[in-house]
């Protein structure tokens, strides 16, 4: 098969080449900004917006330049896939850098976190003891 230069297989080569070079200039993105930002929260938020957009863009790509219809599905799933797991991922990584204290809070500007960890860490003991006793409550027969 011989694409002619005007038809719609020139027009599909175009934009599978532009959303190449728009899905490989996100990732160097999330790379540089990898490398550059200062600390864990700024990492994070740079490795997982502009990745998810550039995955997206390079599978669109492959997609039109395979022109198979089969290939959408699982292409799909993968995409799918990523903005299921990314969001939860960078969650946790941040929750644990937060709490180990892999963070510059001057570089915060709503700190919503803070009152729910020193919560947790005024009271490590208490919450346990108080199931507890009110397990054993329940389980003692009362005298009546």
């Amino acid at each position: 098969m011989t694409p002619d230069a005007g038809g719609v297989d020139a027009v599909i080569d175009a934009v599978t080449a532009v959303f190449l070079v728009l899905g490989a200039l996100m990732s160097l993105t999330a790379t540089v900004g990898l490398l550059r930002f200062p600390d864990l929260m700024s990492r994070m938020h740079a490795a997982t917006k502009p990745q998810v957009l550039g995955l997206f863009l390079l599978l669109a790509a492959i997609g039109l330049q395979m022109r198979q219809w089969w290939v959408w599905p699982v292409l799909v799933m993968a995409w799918i896939f990523q903005l299921l797991t990314v969001p939860v991922s960078a969650h946790m990584v941040g929750r644990a850098g937060y709490r180990t204290k892999h963070l510059h809070p001057e570089l915060l500007s709503v700190d919503e976190l803070e009152a729910v960890v020193q919560r947790a860490a005024a009271q490590p003991g208490d919450q346990v003891e108080s199931t507890v006793e009110t397990r054993v409550e329940a389980d003692t027969p009362k005298d009546s």
